[in-house]
């Protein structure tokens, strides 16, 4: 699989319409567009998250969880996550460590280079059993167990 994006590159600098809008930021806190395509065959739903290994919390931090995007969803267009655009029934997005469904962008404590791996995964199910009230790490439990391929872009921000 591959992910690409028109608004965050590999490797670069997260830009403020993505960052989050409060802990001290003001960005946009608007979810970035995400496509993908090189499917693996069987795949029947997808999953994509947002997760910064790097925050100081002995657990990383989920910034994004979007679950059960139909098999033939190919493009996430900036703002999915932010209630702008709607997401594909029957897609949902889950808890983030925000404490709500729905993007929340890059917000590392000051002085600190954090990065923020957006990642797709290609699921042998339809569904997971989950709902918005689903942590980061159950949605990883599931989809561990139903992935056949992923692929990430890693974009920074301090």
């Amino acid at each position: 699989m591959k992910l690409f994006s028109q608004d965050i590159k590999e490797g670069d600098k997260l830009p403020a319409r993505h960052v989050f809008n409060g802990m001290g930021y003001q960005g946009d806190n608007i979810s970035p567009h995400l496509a993908w395509d090189e499917v693996p065959s069987g795949t029947k739903s997808f999953v994509v998250t947002c997760y910064d290994p790097d925050a100081p919390t002995g657990s990383g931090w989920w910034h994004w969880v979007v679950v059960n995007l139909p098999a033939d969803t190919r493009v996430l267009p900036q703002g999915s996550g932010s209630n702008l655009v709607e997401l594909p029934e029957p897609a949902i997005q889950t808890r983030t460590d925000f404490g709500k469904a729905g993007y929340g962008g890059a917000a590392p404590p000051k002085g600190e280079t954090h990065r923020y791996i957006f990642t797709v995964y290609a699921l042998d199910v339809e569904q997971l059993e989950v709902d918005e009230n689903a942590s980061g790490a159950m949605v990883g439990f599931n989809v561990h167990f139903h992935s056949l391929a992923s692929a990430s872009i890693t974009a920074m921000f301090r």
